[in-house]
C-alpha cells in the first residue's frame, strides 16, 4: 500500500518529484497521512491525525508545528537546517551594505527627484553628499550562533575584509571544520556585542534565546553599530529597542520581520521575510526534507529532526521494528526479551537518545507478528511501535 503524505503548503516541484509515484500518493486534502509536509502553515490549531508518522518542514524553524505534542505521541519533526544557508547569507550581506551605504535613503531620495527639472543632474550630484557611508574591509563583524548559516555569514565577511568574531557556546565539530581559522571566538555574548561595528543574529528561537538583544546588552553596543536580525522575531526585545533608538543610538536595525511597531521608526529598514525566499533555496529545502520523510517511512532512520536523536542505520534483509519511547532505563531490554519470547532474533540494533526522548531500530529475523508488535507498545515508556517490511517488499 502506498504512503499517503498531506501538503500544506505550495511545495517546491523539485521536492514533490522526489516521492516516487509506485509508493506515495501526495495531495493537500489527505484525511488519514501517514507524513505531513508544510512549509508556514500553522499546525497549532490543527488536529493531527493518529495515522501521522512524521512531519516534514521545508524550511529551518519549526515554530509553526506542536513539536512537544507530536513528541509525546513519538512523531519525529524533520526540518531542513542549512538548506537555505547560502539565501540567508546573500540577504545578511545586503543588510549590511543597505546599513553601510545608506541604499534605502539613497533610493527614496532619487525616485522623489523630478525628472522633467533641468536641475536634475545638478540635484542628484549635490544630494549624494547626505549618503556618504562606509565600506566594509575593516569592520568588525560580531556573529550570535555558528551553525549552517552563521558559519557562511562568517566566511563570506572573511572573504570581503572584514574582522569577524563569533559566539557560540553550542558549536558543533561539523560546524566548526567549516569556519574559517580566522574567526575569532569572544568569550560571552556581551563582550562580542561591545566591540563589533555589526552584530548578526543566527540562533533559534526558544524559550532561552527570546529577547536575547535586551535592554542591558542594547547597552554595551557601540552606539554606531548595525544590528541585523534575519534569524527569528523575538530574538530583539522590540520596547528596548526603540528605546535605545529613540536616544539616537544605533546605526540601523535591519530586520526580515516587519512589525507595526516598527513601521515608520528612523533607522529601522523591515524586509519581508526574505531569508528563504529564492527559488534555490525553496528547491533545496523540499528535496532534502523530502527524502528524509522518504527515509524514515521506508527504513525508519531518523535525520535532521528536531526532537529525536539521529539514528541512521543499514538495512538488512529482513523486517524491522521502529520503536520511539521515553529515555528511561531498560526500555531496550524489555524489547530485547519481549522478541526473544516471540522466538525472533534481533539481527542487528541501534539506540540512540536525546533529551527525554529516545529511539531504537531493531532488524529481527523473521514477521513480527501483532501481538508481539502490540506487546511491546504495551511496556509503560513505549511511545509508538512501527513495523517496517522487507526491504523490496
Amino acid at each position: 500500500m502506498a504512503f499517503q503524505i498531506r501538503t500544506y503548503n505550495q511545495i517546491a516541484p523539485s521536492g514533490l518529484q522526489a516521492f516516487p509515484q509506485s509508493l506515495y500518493q501526495v495531495a493537500p486534502d489527505i484525511a488519514s497521512p501517514d507524513g505531513i509536509l508544510l512549509r508556514s502553515a500553522n499546525l497549532h490549531e490543527v488536529p493531527l491525525p493518529e495515522t501521522v508518522q512524521g512531519v516534514a518542514r521545508a524550511g529551518a524553524g519549526v515554530n509553526n508545528i506542536p513539536v512537544t505534542s507530536l513528541s509525546e505521541r513519538g512523531v519525529p519533526v524533520f526540518n531542513a537546517p542549512g538548506a537555505n544557508a547560502n539565501a540567508v547569507k546573500e540577504l545578511v550581506l545586503a543588510g549590511m551594505l543597505l546599513g553601510f551605504r545608506h541604499l534605502k535613503q539613497a533610493l527614496v531620495f532619487v525616485d522623489e527627484l523630478d525628472p522633467s527639472s533641468p536641475d536634475f543632474e545638478r540635484a542628484v550630484e549635490g544630494g549624494k553628499k547626505r549618503f556618504v557611508g562606509h565600506e566594509l574591509p575593516g569592520r568588525r563583524l560580531g556573529v550570535v550562533g555558528l551553525g549552517a548559516i552563521g558559519g557562511q555569514v562568517a566566511n563570506a565577511a572573511r572573504g570581503l575584509g572584514m574582522e569577524v568574531i563569533g559566539f557560540d557556546p553550542g558549536l558543533t565539530v561539523e560546524h566548526a571544520w567549516r569556519l574559517s581559522s580566522d574567526v575569532r571566538q569572544a568569550p560571552n555574548l556581551e563582550a562580542l556585542l561591545a566591540e563589533s561595528d555589526v552584530v548578526s543574529l543566527h540562533v533559534p528561537l526558544i524559550e532561552a534565546t527570546r529577547g536575547l538583544i535586551n535592554a542591558d546588552r542594547l547597552r554595551v553596543m557601540k552606539d554606531d553599530a548595525l544590528l541585523l536580525n534575519f534569524a527569528r522575531d523575538g530574538l530583539v526585545d522590540r520596547a528596548a529597542l526603540l528605546e535605545v533608538l529613540g536616544k539616537g543610538r544605533l546605526s540601523v536595525y535591519v530586520t526580515d520581520f516587519p512589525h507595526p511597531e516598527l513601521q515608520g521608526v528612523e533607522r529601522v529598514l523591515s524586509l519581508p521575510h526574505l531569508g528563504a525566499s529564492t527559488v534555490e533555496a525553496e528547491a533545496n529545502s523540499a528535496v532534502m526534507v523530502v527524502n528524509n520523510l522518504r527515509d524514515f517511512l521506508e527504513n525508519g532512520n531518523i535525520r535532521h529532526s528536531v526532537n529525536f536523536p539521529e539514528v541512521i542505520m543499514p538495512r538488512t534483509d529482513g523486517p524491522r521494528l521502529a520503536v520511539a519511547n521515553a529515555n528511561v532505563p531498560n526500555m531496550v531490554g524489555q524489547v530485547g526479551t519481549t522478541l526473544a519470547e516471540a522466538g525472533l532474533n534481533i539481527v542487528d540494533l541501534l539506540n540512540r537518545s536525546k533529551g527525554d526522548l529516545a529511539y531504537t531500530l531493531i532488524d529481527v529475523d523473521g514477521p513480527v507478528p501483532d501481538r508481539v508488535q502490540a506487546a511491546i507498545q504495551a511496556i509503560d515508556g513505549v511511545l509508538r511501535v512501527r513495523r517496517i517490511p522487507d526491504v523490496g517488499a
